[in-house]
């Protein structure tokens, strides 16, 4: 944290934002686990419908103030406070909420579930448990009125139960869509503030996937089965323009049961395309879900998807644009480090990763790569290194190994994404345990240690990296470890032990020099480096476009409403048809999105293009290799650094023992960054 009055201001707006922010979401979880109360549809919601229903906003002028405006409040705060953090160097750990959220003791190591933390297990129960509530609740409140509505439908008491048994499982159902988008925003103020990732939050979605899925069908196979036992099976086909379309609650179904069925693990694992591709149905899903609900009632789920709208047009209007490649680098074991032209406005923080499309081998295919390169040393180069494991890789493997090289290599990028700051610094040691290619995290943690250690008085954490390689020859991958050629920066500094162990040869080898190839790419004038889509001050144009779309959304609601819909319908519901509505209230989200984050693009490439352009007509020089190129012997004599020589030992034919090292902790108290 900073020092002086900013860091002391920061201190009192840190503790305010962080109050109010709790206040807002209890309140908002307080809404949700009230929602299924006769309190409060009997007699909250009503008087604040009555209170909020006008000409302009009609009946989801309540819902949308109920649901969607705290969320959406707390993610423009939250970017605010993202942003003054970063002007302020302030500590992310310092804040109430990341040292609840980055409490990573374990709980589960095993299981369907994956490595949970006892945090993450909490939230889970509490969560569980708020279905279960919201579940009894509507049952129950609901199952009192069976009897007389089951003799005004002259049907059988149970048979009234089983179409309300559904019904529940459809509300309860709401709950979790509303909170499913949010882990997948990778963007997203609200995971940042909190300090979470989206590449660690996935696996929430993925949680909140399956509880959705099993909810929604178990709603459906209850109405179908009430149907069939009514002889209403004709309601399958019903289309209504004023209540609830059972056809399009259908293709909602339908679509997401495709995306639950390829979802699996195995499915996931072998078809990955299959995943993928599939899962874009997501749109199919949510535009019919809101014909079945209507846009009043879908403005329950309204803020996680909205939010995650702004990121993914954000994400699109990032990679649209062409990247300035410099220069390839080919290590043995079929591994290529990438090096990119960066604009020195961009940071990020060790373990971020990178999204990166190569039109060439395939246009719609994007994948995750770590970054392994340091904003702070290298302030206008971004690098990843690929290890050939699948198709994809394997091809641009062989077009930038071959004899005669491309020259150009067209990329897009999304991203960098990552965490917030530097948690590792806290620790007094590090153990880093990789195998192969896993080593690139550690890569740009090791990277930003050693410039903390030449920059900083303050202490940095000891490192003991343990890493694993099936080749000989992958030991090259190490020389990524030193700085770039050129930098003053002193490795004696660091406090670092390397441990490497040769899987499957027992025998050094002498890695050729030669085998180590950088290829240099000619500039486009077409080309730009890698930037932040909203410029250096990214969390505040966020802020301004989740507050302004908001507003223009509101205003084009408004207008139309007032002028158009309240004429025919006068807030009866009964005139003006259902599927219109939610039709416009859609388009109106996509149009005042577009025009918001359209507008804070525009504005940001206009401001940032002197500086793009000088990067541009910049003619890259060759980005040198690392001071070694690390030919391995027994006793490493070709390192060009005293320090890191002694600091590396080099196993043959083994595998590291963890259980056998006393300086491990129990597994219950890793750390995962």
């Amino acid at each position: 944290m900073g020092s002086g009055p900013s860091g002391a201001s920061m201190k009192i707006v840190s503790a305010v934002i962080t109050l109010l922010l709790m206040v807002v979401f209890l309140g908002y979880m307080m809404i949700w686990s009230m929602t299924p109360t006769n309190t409060f549809y009997l007699n909250w919601f009503p008087d604040v419908e009555k209170k909020t229903s006008s000409t302009y906003l009609g009946e989801q002028g309540s819902t949308i103030l109920i649901y969607a405006f705290p969320i959406l409040f707390i993610a423009t705060i939250a970017s605010l406070y993202l942003h003054l953090e970063k002007k302020y160097d302030h500590d992310i750990n310092t804040r109430l909420f990341s040292r609840m959220i980055l409490s990573k003791r374990l709980a589960i190591t095993k299981g369907p579930l994956g490595i949970v933390t006892w945090t993450e297990l909490t939230f889970l129960a509490m969560f569980v448990a708020l279905l279960v509530w919201s579940l009894y609740s509507y049952m129950h409140d609901m199952f009192a009125f069976a009897a007389v509505e089951a003799a005004q439908e002259k049907f059988q008491v149970w048979e009234v139960k089983l179409e309300t048994a559904g019904l529940s499982l459809g509300l309860v159902g709401n709950t979790c869509l509303a909170f499913l988008f949010f882990p997948v925003a990778r963007g997203s103020s609200v995971l940042q503030y909190v300090g979470l990732t989206s590449e660690a939050s996935i696996k929430y979605h993925i949680w909140l996937g399956h509880i959705t899925m099993a909810i929604f069908t178990a709603h459906g196979l209850f109405y179908v089965t009430y149907w069939s036992l009514t002889h209403q099976i004709l309601q399958i086909l019903k289309w209504d323009k004023f209540m609830v379309s059972n056809v399009a609650g259908e293709i909602a179904l339908l679509a997401g049961l495709v995306m639950w069925a390829t979802s699996f693990g195995r499915i996931r694992r072998k078809i990955f395309e299959l995943f993928y591709y599939s899962h874009h149905l997501y749109v199919v899903f949510v535009i019919f879900y809101v014909f079945h609900v209507g846009f009043a009632g879908s403005c329950l789920i309204l803020p996680g998807f909205y939010l995650f709208l702004i990121d993914r047009y954000l994400r699109l209007l990032q990679s649209q644009q062409k990247i300035r490649s410099v220069a390839a680098r080919i290590l043995p074991s079929e591994t290529v480090e990438l090096n990119f032209s960066k604009s020195s406005g961009l940071s990020y923080a060790p373990t971020s990763i990178a999204f990166i499309n190569v039109p060439s081998i395939s246009r719609t295919q994007w994948h995750p790569f770590t970054v392994t390169s340091n904003s702070n040393m290298d302030s206008d180069k971004l690098s990843v290194v690929i290890k050939c494991d699948g198709s994809w890789s394997h091809k641009l493997y062989q077009i930038l190994s071959s004899p005669s090289p491309t020259n150009r290599l067209e990329v897009s990028i999304e991203g960098p994404y990552g965490p917030p700051s530097a948690n590792f610094m806290r620790y007094e040691k590090l153990v880093l345990v990789s195998g192969g290619s896993g080593v690139t995290p550690f890569i740009s943690i090791i990277r930003e240690i050693i410039f903390k250690s030449n920059t900083t008085g303050s202490k940095t954490p000891a490192i003991h990296l343990i890493c694993a390689f099936k080749k000989y020859a992958n030991l090259t991958m190490l020389e990524l470890l030193l700085p770039v050629s050129g930098t003053t920066l002193d490795l004696s500094r660091l406090q670092l032990q390397i441990e490497a162990y040769i899987t499957q040869e027992t025998e050094p080898k002498t890695v050729n020099q030669s085998s180590i190839r950088t290829i240099l790419f000619k500039p486009n004038p077409s080309d730009a480096p890698v930037s932040a889509v909203l410029g250096p001050n990214s969390w505040l144009w966020l802020s301004v476009i989740i507050s302004s779309s908001f507003i223009i959304f509101l205003l084009l609601t408004g207008l139309l409403t007032r002028f158009y819909i309240f004429p025919i319908d006068h807030n009866t519901n009964m005139k003006y048809p259902m599927p219109a509505s939610s039709a416009f209230g859609m388009l109106f989200v996509c149009v005042a999105i577009t025009i918001a984050a359209s507008a804070a693009f525009l504005w940001n490439k206009r401001e940032n293009a002197k500086e793009l352009n000088q990067i541009r007509t910049t003619d890259m020089s060759t980005p040198a290799p690392s001071p070694a190129s690390l030919l391995y012997e027994t006793e490493l004599e070709s390192l060009p650094h005293q320090s890191l020589r002694q600091a590396t030992t080099v196993q043959l034919g083994r595998r590291p023992n963890l259980k056998s090292k006393q300086f491990l902790p129990p597994m219950s108290e890793f750390t995962n960054f």
